[in-house]
């Protein structure tokens, strides 16, 4: 049975951006599936919070690594919530040791591509194919894709190659989607966060706050994971109509090539 609300998927939404994100589709009356590979009870204040406003929420638990798992998500999101609008794909992780290139291990390369790349092209692939049988039946559903990458998808850090890699990888999956999906009436983006003061960011603090009140950033403050959120408000509730596969940089200005 199809609820009345529309349906986001969240992934990696236990914490900071994917939180974020997933309460403020809440609050705008999204229901809401929340992801990440903790167990609910570990979860369970991040899950409190988006259901506070008064709207459907369920957790799936899961890892995107996982063909099992991803196949047990997309199977229960259907049973529970019975149609999906939105899929937004923010689960990711960085290496567990920072190494250079030089020393970066295959263990590390396929722990973070698992997740980052191989994941979230075959959730796409799966919620693609729901989204393309929802949109044929109903064509007043305006199913759509949110991909979020990262500046590192074009900015090198040299310890952390792998995670590099998988988020310049994102942002051809969003070029892919977008062009397979036009025909079907599926809309596809991708969000570049730039400097995000999460709890992951919180040790690289006294590294970047001279940076960015010397000029590394044109909007000089850190950003939040509120300033994801909007954009994905913002991209959800049909701002960017006539546009499918854009890149919207949530980074202060850091893009942009200055002299």
């Amino acid at each position: 049975m199809m609820i009345k609300e529309k349906v986001a998927l969240v992934t990696g939404s236990s914490r900071s951006i994917g939180l974020a994100v997933a309460a403020r589709l809440a609050r705008e009356g999204y229901a809401v599936a929340m992801n990440s590979r903790q167990s609910a009870e570990a979860v369970r204040e991040a899950i409190d919070a988006v259901k506070a406003f008064g709207h459907p929420v369920i957790y799936l638990q899961g890892d995107l690594a996982s063909t099992a798992d991803r196949d047990r998500m997309v199977r229960q999101l259907m049973q529970d919530f019975g149609r999906i609008d939105l899929l937004v794909n923010n689960a990711g992780v960085g290496p567990k040791v920072r190494l250079d290139i030089l020393e970066t291990t295959e263990e590390s390369m396929d722990f973070v591509l698992g997740i980052n790349l191989r994941g979230t092209f075959f959730l796409s692939q799966a919620i693609a194919n729901v989204m393309i049988g929802e949109k044929r039946k109903n064509p007043e559903m305006d199913p759509m894709i949110i991909n979020i990458s990262s500046m590192s998808a074009y900015t090198t850090s040299l310890n952390r190659g792998e995670y590099c890699i998988s988020k310049a990888g994102v942002s051809m999956i969003t070029q892919l989607f977008a062009d397979r999906l036009a025909p079907e009436g599926i809309r596809v983006y991708e969000i570049r966060p730039g400097i995000i003061e999460t709890e992951l960011t919180a040790k690289v603090h006294d590294k970047y706050d001279p940076l960015i009140q010397n000029g590394l950033l044109p909007i000089k403050r850190w950003g939040q994971p509120e300033d994801i959120a909007q954009a994905i408000f913002t991209l959800s509730n049909g701002g960017l109509l006539y546009s499918t596969g854009d890149i919207i940089n949530v980074d202060g200005g850091f893009h942009l090539r200055r002299l």
